[in-house]
């Protein structure tokens, strides 16, 4: 065959000729970084023993969120967080939040997963831990809050199809209780103080329930300090050291953070067991 001109050519030579974007020569290393990092350089934190964890966004769960959303999936974070747990190399985990919520499943699991590590955690809530993002934020051992951060609380929602039954509310009631207790075991808020935050009327517009800024969540229970990273980086390498030199002990699978060293938060109090608390009635839902 022949082209245009009458000159011939073959397949194999039109199928390994390189596109003209791939043939053209990229500019210098520092010319890239500028483009995509906007700075000519980045640090190079070299091998670290820390693994840093980031959870943005809305958790994506058993439906696929629209392109646009900005997500965290939970089947990225699970294995992510089982190497953390296996990698020697690895001492101890921070998990920077920095979300909306999301799937309330997804979430649990990752707030399990986190909990029942045997390395030191700590999560850093910097703008917002909202949502299901709470048992996320607490599930550390040391829980850390911006003090500019929040953190919003309200009961469980349903999206879908909704079928009108009773058992459609102890369902939603039943799961609630889920986050409940797992938040109320593993902070210091009581089950009666979040529940009071969680069913709060007139103070977010279109939802019941509050939100929680930096200092009022270490007020109430639900985090340990307000702080930032350099905070954050302290109690793990702090912590780090503690299981070096006691490498038996596990920081984090106590069964109650109430019981918490008072060097992980100083000035904390052991909270006296609630009064029991009234049910949730499923119309608040």
């Amino acid at each position: 065959m022949s082209d245009q001109n009458g000159s011939p050519f073959s397949f194999t030579q039109q199928q390994n000729e390189a596109p003209p974007d791939a043939q053209a020569p990229k500019g210098p290393p520092t010319v890239e970084t500028i483009q995509q990092l906007g700075t000519a350089s980045t640090p190079s934190p070299g091998e670290s023993n820390i693994y840093c964890l980031n959870i943005i966004g809305q958790i994506e769960g058993h439906i696929v969120l629209p392109p646009q959303n900005k997500t965290t999936k939970y089947e990225h974070v699970i294995p992510q967080l089982v190497a953390a747990e296996q990698n020697a190399k690895i001492e101890g985990v921070l998990i920077i939040l920095n979300t909306v919520g999301g799937d309330v499943e997804a979430g649990l699991a990752i707030a399990e997963m986190v909990s029942s590590m045997s390395k030191p955690t700590v999560t850093l809530v910097l703008g917002g831990g909202h949502s299901i993002g709470v048992p996320i934020a607490v599930s550390s051992a040391v829980s850390i809050i911006a003090e500019t951060a929040t953190m919003t609380i309200h009961p469980i929602r349903l999206t879908g199809l909704v079928i009108g039954v009773p058992q459609t509310f102890e369902y939603l009631d039943k799961m609630q209780e889920r986050v409940v207790r797992f938040v109320t075991t593993h902070s210091r808020v009581s089950e009666q103080k979040f529940k009071e935050l969680m069913f709060t009327t007139g103070e977010l517009t279109r939802d019941i329930g509050t939100t929680v800024i930096g200092v009022d969540a270490v007020r109430y229970g639900l985090i340990d300090e307000v702080g930032g990273i350099g905070l954050a980086l302290q109690h793990l390498n702090r912590m780090i050291d503690e299981k070096r030199s006691n490498p038996i002990g596990n920081p984090n699978m106590s069964p109650n953070v109430n019981n918490v060293n008072p060097s992980m938060n100083p000035g904390a109090k052991p909270v006296q067991a609630p009064p029991a608390a009234p049910p949730i009635g499923g119309g608040q839902a």
